[in-house]
């Protein structure tokens, strides 16, 4: 009888949920050391601007006499995922080396300076860090209380659908009431569309993470297998009932307005997948994160760098730069063991027990790995783009520059015009920039007036196809010829100038705009294929199967992953990775124990009160 097998499929469901829950016990009652066992925290330490000290700490350059005897611990490249994964094994007392091809630390991170202006390099904004949040308490462990976070203003993201100055924007404002509230005012008659876009928000951001990052990535495979063959996970979560379904369908399924569509949508470039070809489970995950605001470090992105390197070095440990690791060394077992450092015409090895990548999946399997161990799954790389760098004279204040972020659209059908753009020729793409992300890092920073009196920078972001430039990828930094150059240029100006209908009492006061193509994060960040994000965040990526096999650990006994590719992508994503990575080295859910600590922190200050 349908009743019946209703009530058995109910007691089936609640067994197997029994079993979920022994099995992430497991990882509770773990004896591994915990890294979240005490309360690290300061009272945070004045902003360094002295250039010398900031120079010694982020460009250290590598020698083997700087590497630490005795490691527990390497990890190859020094981006949040790497920096992370070393400073949660540092408060264990594992003594950590982070090697980093680059001369400058912190991947993504990391801020150059060229003519006197700072630039951030892909730190543009980041959700969820209000006061009493676990995620804010996270953040601030692996700093020590050290690193400050400013908050940008209440319409942190506007959408221009059109042209700059004369199409009006519509503007996304922090809080869960203010945002929905506000997208009311700017689309009367839509309230019906905007209440169920919020419902299917709230639902899929709450079990995005808990499912996604959580419960599929750390319960045994076969019993992820099992929950899924037989329908329970999407049973029993909207974030796996919803993973197969695009943004593009979702949405349309809401209203006929195309430009509330394209609003809904608009966030699409954070994760780099064009709304007909993302999950809408994905979707919901980075337009929760900013329900609640969005926030910029203070000092700017490079302050992260700053703060997270003597944390690892007081265990012991270092990061060094001009490390690029040619290979991961295995044993006769097969196990990893080492990594060989080139060093001008030298190879230096060295070793450890625990190998961990930050260099991402494809540099990994594809490149460090010996042949005989190279095991790389159906993988595609990301979504890689175009960057615009200005210095400006002047102050944010006397400029007009908004600390608001800009997404620019030249229509409200994103799909349409982005596909459009993907299939043209580098000329025609070069004329017809369907999307630009503007922000300015100078009026984000409070420290920045202090730091760079008189000047303003801008950076804007957009897409581009890594074989527009593939033809210059053998020829060497700086050296690519004007031909290249040429090239770049004809983006430049025609970002520029839509930048200079958003803002146009700066055209006379650029006094440095320089522009980086794939070639440029192939370069600097080492993404084989200058992609933003690492591996495509496309629906295959978000299936349920999928987001459970994308686990730290690897074929390779001793090599762990971390960053964006074991997780999801950004800033938060690349931190989730680094996370699993140190649960799984440490054999203990160390989500657990943060949710212990912070209790512990909260109850003890409430007594204080009291």
């Amino acid at each position: 009888r349908p009743g019946s097998a209703m009530g058995l499929y109910a007691v089936l469901a609640l067994l197997l949920l029994l079993l979920v829950v022994l099995a992430l016990y497991r990882w509770v009652g773990s004896r591994g050391p915990n890294p979240f066992a005490v309360d690290t925290r300061r009272p945070p330490a004045p902003l360094i601007t002295d250039k010398a000290v900031r120079r010694t700490v982020l460009k250290a350059v590598f020698s083997p006499e700087k590497v630490p005897e005795k490691l527990d611990a390497i990890v190859i490249g020094s981006g949040i995922g790497g920096l992370a994964a070393a400073v949660l094994l540092a408060k264990v007392g594992r003594r950590v080396l982070v090697l980093e091809q680059h001369g400058r630390l912190g991947g993504c991170c990391h801020a150059f300076s060229e003519k006197g202006f700072e630039f951030d390099t892909g730190i543009h904004y980041v959700g969820q860090l209000h006061d009493g949040s676990l995620w804010r308490f996270l953040v601030d462990q692996l700093t020590d209380g050290q690193l400050e976070w400013a908050p940008m203003p209440p319409t942190f993201d506007a959408v221009v659908l059109g042209e700059p100055g004369r199409d009006k924007a519509v503007r996304l404002c922090t809080g869960t009431r203010g945002y929905f509230d506000r997208l009311k005012e700017q689309f009367p008659g839509e309230e019906a569309a905007i209440d169920e876009f919020k419902r299917l928000v709230k639902v899929m951001g709450l079990w995005g993470w808990l499912w996604a990052l959580g419960v599929l990535k750390m319960l045994p495979l076969p019993l992820v297998w099992l929950l899924n063959r037989l329908g329970l996970l999407s049973l029993l979560s909207p974030f796996c009932r919803m993973t197969s379904r695009s943004v593009k369908d979702v949405v349309d399924g809401l209203t006929t307005n195309a430009k509330l569509r394209a609003v809904f949508s608009y966030i699409f470039p954070t994760y780099g997948v064009l709304p007909s070809k993302a999950s809408f489970s994905l979707h919901s995950i980075l337009v929760q994160h900013y329900l609640w605001g969005a926030w910029y470090p203070k000092g700017g992105s490079g302050e992260i760098v700053f703060r997270t390197i003597p944390i690892i070095q007081k265990a012991g440990g270092n990061v060094l730069g001009r490390a690029p690791v040619q290979s991961i060394l295995l044993d006769s077992q097969g196990k990893a063991c080492g990594v060989s450092v080139k060093k001008g015409q030298d190879v230096v090895n060295i070793f450890a027990p625990i190998i961990i990548s930050d260099a991402g999946i494809f540099n990994t399997y594809e490149r460090l790995l010996p042949p005989e161990a190279r095991a790389l799954p159906g993988k595609t790389p990301g979504c890689s783009g175009f960057s615009v760098f200005v210095g400006l004279r002047g102050s944010s204040q006397e400029l007009g520059l908004e600390a608001t972020n800009y997404y620019i659209y030249s229509d409200n059908k994103l799909d349409q015009i982005m596909q459009r753009y993907y299939n043209s020729s580098r000329e025609e793409a070069a004329t017809n920039i369907p999307l630009l992300f503007v922000t300015s890092p100078s009026a984000k920073d409070p420290t920045w007036e202090m730091r760079y009196p008189g000047k303003s920078t801008l950076s804007i972001i957009t897409m581009a196809k890594y074989k527009w430039f593939e033809e210059w990828k053998d020829k060497p930094v700086h050296k690519r010829g004007d031909a290249y150059e040429d090239v770049k240029k004809t983006f430049v100006d025609a970002i520029m100038q839509t930048v200079f209908k958003l803002y146009p009492h700066i055209e006379d006061k650029v006094e440095y705009v320089s522009g980086g193509t794939p070639l440029t994060n192939q370069h600097y960040i080492a993404s084989p294929r200058g992609e933003f994000y690492g591996m495509d965040h496309d629906m295959a990526r978000t299936q349920i199967e999928a987001i459970a096999t994308a686990r730290p650990q690897t074929a390779v006994p001793n090599l762990y992953l971390t960053g964006q590719d074991v997780a999801l992508c950004g800033f938060a994503g690349a931190l989730q990775g680094a996370f699993l990575c140190t649960s799984a080295i440490l054999k203990r859910n160390i989500y657990l124990d943060a949710v212990q600590l912070r209790k512990r922190v909260q109850g003890s200050n409430g007594k204080k009160k009291n």
